[in-house]
């Protein structure tokens, strides 16, 4: 049997500043679009789903996400998840230059948690808080090794 990512989803508070954060950082919108009907409820088990997507693929083709914003039934607030939490929590992104990727997120108010790490002088990397408290890590390799 073959597998392989198809694309990583996202729930989103607000679908146009989401998409302004990640293509502001490089990614691409594929399309968007405004599902509902019977097979939306059934494919993801909410009765009377009714929601908004937008498809944003990485430079090269290498990652698709999906942001989804509900309209119908009303989003949960979860509380921000933290990076030890159990389950799905972050997004990561290899980027060419950190500090240029960190001021497109400061524009955007997203800021580091705790700083910029460097790992054995082999990449850089920091976790921001991003569009609806998702958590981004960005990384920036430094060397091979």
């Amino acid at each position: 049997m073959g597998i392989e990512l198809a694309n990583v989803g996202i729930a989103v508070r607000d679908i146009e500043e989401a998409i302004a954060f990640f293509t502001d950082l490089g990614l691409t919108v594929l399309g968007r679009d405004e599902v509902s009907g019977d097979w939306v409820d059934t494919a993801v088990a909410l009765d009377g789903n009714h929601t908004k997507i937008a498809m944003l693929q990485t430079p090269g083709g290498g990652g698709v996400i999906e942001l989804f914003e509900y309209i119908h039934p009303d989003a949960i607030e979860p509380e921000p998840a933290v990076p030890n939490q159990i389950g799905m929590h972050r997004v990561a992104f290899s980027v060419d230059d950190l500090d240029a990727a960190l001021e497109i997120a400061a524009k955007h108010g997203c800021h580091p948690l705790r700083g910029v790490a460097d790992y054995q002088d082999l990449c850089r990397l920091t976790y921001v808080r991003g569009p609806s408290g998702i958590i981004v890590m960005l990384a920036q390799q430094l060397a091979t090794g």
